[in-house]
């Protein structure tokens, strides 16, 4: 028939084009196609036939067919390969699946992608053909399973259901899907939350391990993914644990459908066409017969030749990427499986699928998928038609509520406190102080667990919360001690976006997310990451953050009095007193007016400035007690003794002064004003400080530029692991500030006087209730916090738990600064500025008397000369008086006798003598 057909072509072109411009035109590409029978190779060389049938006139191309069976040995079809098919130098292949078994054609893709020959897949839908690293030259004309979930997304929107569960296998379809529905969840607006994701090993014996993780789980809505023999298993073991039963709802996928226990009221989605293998037949070589002929007829391409066989691999197909790139940009707008389109990695985009719900093992049609009409319009499911799960016609609400949950809790004062119980014991319940059994988990434990009582603000609120909105609950306390926070891990990181897969929450979180807890009642601070994830109620109580600090010890001892001046200022003062006592008798020791009065002075001479003296002079002037006798007599002594007494008036004053401070205010507690002081924003090794690790304070910290410096030191010496901790460590002095929560911090110093929080808060934040996103209990909670509010509720327990439990502590205030050398700096520059010009003064004195006394001693020369000078001349006179007396007494003794002459001559000697002694010339001799 073939032949015939080639004559008939044959003539028919000689007939239009003569031999001879034929045979320079012509050109036969082979097509080669391995299926799943006979009839589906007639099919197929039927369909090239009719390609060439269709462009009998204006081609020069002609495609010959060849088909073959395909096997179930992927062995055998890989020698098959090299053997019956590559010879025929196929340009592009087309692959179906053996009738025996539905098993992916790899050995086909495996052998063809090896020389670079296009693979046209019409019946593999496995998501591992996308990966193009494995299958670098496979396309297909159906769409993979992984295609399916951007169509659940529409139908979950469609049903208004916002929780679900997906189980899926582990394999690389399972994870593909399961990537899928993550990614069309977030090009969403209406919000859905992954409640629970099961991952199970494909090809068990049972699956009732997996299946019993969705037991306590809120969503009713299961999409499936899994290979029939799976399901087959997995509808067994799930209709034993009433997973099937009312208020359940199964979305499968294709492969899903098909094994007989099916249950009831099962939505699943079938591709249009997919299974038809003639259509796909017929739109494979539709397509590849489009492509092959822009491919020859561009004459920009240069076609090589096609490998021959398969003995060496340097028969690769040079081209065949190029074959393989027009085969992904054509196009069919009416195929007979619909539109055909392929992406960038040669799989099937526009695809139609039915809605297939399960009544009594029977598939019936109650919707439709039209990828043919616009976006809005495509999904189409007549409701009242399908039958759910339970035989209910009433659409199922997606979610189951517990009236019993499970609440986990941290112990943190004043809002959750513990303490030990035996096992016999029962926890009181005393409304005064009510308190909630509680457990931790400890496999160290027989029981495995270890028994608490639990009590508290948070406790007394819950217990309260449980009445009013009418749930009852049972209290664990978190197994690894932390609020929640991100940490890497090689698991799926539940509700994550982006299929962050190596990061989880721990903690609180951590178990609300992995349903070991329904609701976290605790001091948990909402923050935009945490609500990116759970739901949060409306806040029940609003705080910030602050800094603990421990406060300074009081001193009360004898030296008490000196706590107004440093101990340097006090050496200082005190090493003052004597240098200027040293100094004021140097001065007065040396100063000329100092020992010595006047030489015309009729006072009686006052004792000498001593060493001694000059420290009574110094201390009393300091003291005030007066200075008695001993006081400067130089002036250069009185200055530095004026000077010295204005340096001990000030120390005076100031001294006083602070003493009077410090004796009604206390030392400084601290030196920190807050966050912005110098030491927290510019940190220094003898001044560390940090927070708890995992915890909003510290993602507060990590998440603020201006703040990084502080977030990047905390982390250096290292945050705690316990609130406790960080509050132990203040205390003992190895840290000097802890930040954290101001309930907590204030509930501290409140309870010891040693510690003090900074005054003045940042960070603002408010505590709220965590649940799962979509909890049925958001709104309940939430109205009845705000009725608390209202009705005084919250206060009380402010005032029980934070407020009134506060111990007496010495009342605090401001208090002055220690003066110190740089206070007081000046006054000592006083005092050796008054030495300076007291040395000085003294050498100027001493010039002064040198001077002064020069002129004295001239002054003194010259007055004993002119008295010498008047005493020669007085005693001239005298003598010649004396002469002339004695002349005269010689004549009267001529008149008298001799011994009246001899008296009067020894009476002029003795006068004559005792002129002659009187230093005196004023002095009268006697005569006249």
């Amino acid at each position: 028939m073939e032949g015939l057909i080639h004559v008939t072509l044959t003539l028919a072109l000689n007939v239009y084009f003569g031999i001879e411009g034929f045979e320079a035109r012509i050109q036969t590409i082979n097509i080669g196609a391995l299926l799943s029978s006979e009839s589906a190779g007639q099919i197929f060389s039927d369909a090239v036939n009719d390609i060439n049938n269709r462009q009998l006139l204006g081609s020069s191309i002609y495609f010959n067919a060849t088909s073959f069976v395909l096997t179930n040995s992927p062995l055998e079809v890989s020698r098959h390969m090299c053997d019956h098919v590559i010879p025929t130098e196929v340009s592009t292949v087309i692959v179906s699946h053996s009738n025996l078994s539905q098993s992916p054609p790899l050995a086909v893709s495996y052998t063809c992608g090896f020389y670079s020959i296009p693979v046209v897949g019409i019946s593999a839908r496995d998501g591992v053909f996308s990966d193009k690293n494995i299958h670098p030259s496979f396309l297909r004309t159906v769409a993979p399973y992984s295609d399916q979930a951007a169509i659940w997304i529409d139908i979950l929107i469609h049903f208004k259901w916002t929780s679900i569960v997906v189980l899926h296998s582990s394999d690389f379809d399972g994870r593909n899907i399961f990537s899928q529905i993550q990614n069309e969840i977030l090009k969403k607006t209406q919000p859905i939350q992954i409640d629970k994701e099961v991952s199970f090993k494909p090809g068990k014996d049972s699956y009732i391990s997996d299946l019993s993780k969705l037991v306590d789980v809120e969503s009713r809505v299961v999409l499936f993914y899994a290979s029939a023999e799976d399901a087959k298993v997995i509808y067994k073991e799930a209709n034993l644990l009433n997973l099937t039963t009312s208020g359940y709802v199964w979305i499968v996928t294709e492969q899903a459908l098909s094994p007989h226990n099916v249950p009831t009221g099962t939505l699943g989605l079938c591709m249009v066409g997919g299974d038809n293998e003639t259509s796909q037949i017929i739109d494979a070589v539709d397509v590849i017969s489009r492509a092959l002929q822009s491919v020859y007829s561009d004459k920009k391409q240069i076609i090589t030749q096609v490998p021959k066989a398969c003995e060496s691999s340097d028969k690769i197909w040079t081209s065949g990427q190029t074959v393989y790139r027009y085969l992904k940009e054509t196009e069919l707008k009416e195929g007979l499986s619909g539109p055909v389109k392929f992406n960038n990695v040669g799989d099937r985009l526009m695809a139609s699928y039915e809605l297939i719900n399960i009544q009594d093992t029977k598939q019936l049609l109650v919707g439709s998928y039209d990828i043919n009409k616009v976006e809005e319009d495509r999904l189409t499911i007549k409701d009242s038609s399908i039958l759910w799960m339970g035989r209910q016609v009433v659409k199922p609400k997606g979610i189951k509520i517990l009236t019993h949950l499970k609440v986990v809790t941290i112990k943190q004062m004043p809002f959750v406190l513990t303490r030990p119980i035996a096992d016999d014991e029962k926890c009181n319940q005393d409304p005064k102080v009510f308190e909630v059994e509680c457990h931790k988990a400890d496999n160290t434990t027989k029981k495995g667990f270890v028994p608490y009582c639990c009590y508290g603000y948070c406790m007394e609120m819950l217990k309260k919360l449980s009445f009013y909105v009418n749930f009852t609950y049972n209290v664990h306390l978190v197994g690894d001690g932390s609020f929640g926070a991100f940490e890497k891990s090689e698991g799926t990181l539940l509700s994550a976006p982006n299929n962050a897969t190596d990061r989880r929450w721990n903690g609180m979180i951590g178990e609300l997310l992995s349903y070991k807890a329904d609701l976290i009642v605790a001091p948990l601070t909402i923050t935009p990451d945490r609500a990116k994830y759970i739901d949060f109620s409306k806040p029940f109580k609003y705080q910030g953050l602050t800094i603990l600090v421990k406060r300074k010890p009081q001193s009360s001892n004898l030296g008490s009095f000196l706590q107004p001046f440093q101990m340097t200022l006090w050496l200082l003062v005190v090493l003052s007193v004597h240098v200027v006592a040293v100094v004021l008798y140097l001065l007065d020791r040396f100063s000329p007016f100092g020992q010595f009065k006047l030489a015309k002075s009729d006072d009686t001479e006052e004792d000498a400035l001593n060493l001694s003296t000059a420290i009574w002079f110094a201390w009393g002037v300091l003291l005030n007690s007066g200075i008695g006798e001993g006081t400067p007599r130089s002036f250069s002594a009185r200055v530095l003794g004026m000077v010295w007494a204005g340096f001990a008036m000030i120390i005076v004053a100031s001294y006083t002064a602070n003493l009077a401070a410090f004796l009604v205010l206390d030392r400084p507690d601290s030196a920190i004003s807050g966050i912005d002081d110098a030491r927290m924003r510019n940190p220094v090794d003898d001044y560390k400080y940090a927070t708890v690790k995992d915890s909003a304070v510290e993602t507060y910290f990590r998440s603020r530029v201006e703040l990084s410096t502080m977030y990047r030191t905390m982390g250096k010496w290292g945050n705690f692991e316990k609130t406790t901790d960080g509050i132990k460590a203040v205390k003992d002095g190895t840290y000097k500030a802890f930040i954290w929560d101001s309930s907590r911090l204030e509930y501290e110093a409140a309870q010891d006087c040693e510690l003090k929080t900074v005054e003045g808060l940042f960070g603002r934040s408010s505590l709220g209730i965590g649940m799962r996103r979509k909890s049925p209990w958001k709104d309940p909670m939430s109205l009845t916090i705000l009725n608390f509010h209202e009705n005084g509720t919250m206060e009380s327990l402010d005032n029980k738990w934070i407020l009134n439990n506060a111990v007496s502590c010495p009342v605090k205030g401001s208090s002055p600064a220690t003066l110190g050398l740089t206070n007081m700096a000046g006054v000592f520059m006083m005092v050796a500025g008054g030495i300076v010009i007291g040395v000085i003064l003294v050498f100027v004195e001493i010039a002064y008397k040198n001077h002064h006394g020069m002129k004295e001693k001239e002054q003194e020369i010259a007055r004993l000369a002119a008295h010498r000078w008047r005493s020669n001349i007085e005693r001239r006179k005298f003598r010649r008086r004396m002469l002339l007396d004695l002349s005269a007494g010689e004549k009267l003794s001529t008149a008298g006798s001799v011994s009246d002459v001899e008296p009067s001559r020894n009476t002029m000697n003795h006068r004559l003598n005792n002129h002659r002694l009187d230093p005196n010339p004023n002095t009268s001799s006697g005569y006249v």
